[in-house]
């Protein structure tokens, strides 16, 4: 029996592996994006029941959504349409006080339809405290940290003292705690486009061989057992 004390507090996931499932599964890639989209749902369930407080996911960077196919581009979009709605329309975004929030470009780049439900579901959920679901969509962590430090250059006056916070208030990610727990799944242990670089500093590790479709509530239960079994020393 876990402890609430000892599940972390804000857990992330790189969901890697969708298309090469796809691949493996002789699908479509956007039916690999689809498959892990389902895995999603799964985790946010599970993260809940266990006592996850905040719970992020990098949907897309910037290379994603302009770099692929027009075909895989078009297909990502449809699903993010299809599993946003579901969501926004899930009665325990209610009763459980869950709250929504969408990070990175995606006003600039996705079509109006999109933002208009990711819109929705920022706005309905905007008063929520118990729990915090957090995507990153169309973010790069290099883009979010020169995006801060002109934001700094242009609001302080040379010689100006910058600490840790003023950082940290200047970032896409102003509002979210460090993270604690990062996840990486498709078997390919690395970080990507510097990916919330500032937040995860401290954070713990775990990096899986399956790929995303294959990662649901169960194998993220256990990766949370995992870290509750690590001995966090920070320096000490």
């Amino acid at each position: 029996m876990i402890n609430n004390i000892q599940i972390p507090r804000h857990v992330v996931i790189i969901p890697d592996g969708n298309r090469r499932w796809a691949k493996l599964h002789d699908k479509k890639p956007w039916e690999g994006h689809e498959a892990g989209a389902k895995m999603i749902e799964a985790i946010c369930n599970k993260g809940r029941d266990m006592g996850v407080q905040y719970l992020s996911f990098w949907g897309s960077s910037r290379e994603n959504m302009t770099k692929r196919s027009l075909q895989e581009r078009r297909g990502l979009i449809k699903i993010y349409e299809k599993y946003f709605t579901k969501l926004i329309n899930d009665k325990s975004l209610m009763t459980d006080q869950v709250r929504i929030n969408i990070i990175g470009q995606w006003r600039e780049y996705f079509p109006e339809k999109l933002v208009r439900i990711l819109n929705e579901g920022i706005e309905k959920t905007k008063y929520h405290q118990n729990y915090y679901i957090n995507f990153f969509l169309m973010y790069s962590g290099d883009e979010e940290m020169l995006f801060a430090i002109q934001e700094i250059v242009d609001t302080f006056d040379s010689g100006a003292e910058i600490t840790k916070e003023t950082i940290k208030n200047h970032l896409f990610t102003r509002d979210l705690p460090p993270v604690d727990y990062l996840i990486r799944t498709g078997g390919d242990p690395h970080l990507s486009a510097g990916f919330m670089m500032w937040d995860i500093a401290n954070a713990q590790l775990f990096f899986s061989d399956l790929l995303f479709p294959d990662f649901g509530g169960n194998e993220f239960e256990k990766t949370i057992q995992e870290y509750v079994r690590r001995s966090r020393r920070l320096g000490a």
